[in-house]
């Protein structure tokens, strides 16, 4: 019995640890940060010539503030997804897994304009692990798919 007790205790402790630690996340000068060398990272501000962690940003017709909203209706509505920041021009959530428990960080910033052109950047990162097997790419495209069906 204590054997058991002592089992579910640390693995408990180690899911716990799947979360990692935030990093600095943020805008800091009009820029996401760069995504690590690994290569569980897409930021549509990297180089083109980096094809493993560059994405296309997302683009919309309309007010930032309209953009914005849009964004926020979709994100209340995905799984394991909790919103952590919410101002003007940027917008950051914790997706968790539904298993092991592992953190992405995603961002998405609205750049201002004087257009009704209005581009998203966005940067999807694993907090902890180098491989994330696609997801954060993935993640970005079905958030792309449902921003152009509303």
């Amino acid at each position: 019995m204590n054997k058991q007790i002592s089992l579910i205790v640390l693995s408990l402790i180690f899911l716990a640890g799947c979360t990692g630690t935030v990093p600095t996340l943020g805008i800091n000068d009009s820029q996401l940060a760069s995504c690590p060398d690994s290569p569980n990272c897409v930021n549509s501000q990297q180089q083109a010539s980096d094809e493993e962690h560059a994405i296309a940003p997302i683009n919309f017709i309309g007010t930032p503030q309209q953009a914005q909203v849009r964004l926020l209706h979709i994100l209340k509505t995905a799984e394991r997804a909790n919103i952590v920041v919410v101002e003007d021009n940027y917008i950051r959530v914790e997706f968790t897994s539904q298993i092991m428990r592992f953190v992405d960080d995603v961002e998405f910033y609205f750049p201002a304009t004087a257009s009704d052109n209005i581009t998203i950047d966005v940067r999807s990162a694993s907090r902890i692990g180098r491989s994330d097997f696609g997801v954060n790419r993935e993640r970005i495209e079905q958030i792309r798919n449902e921003f152009k069906q509303q």
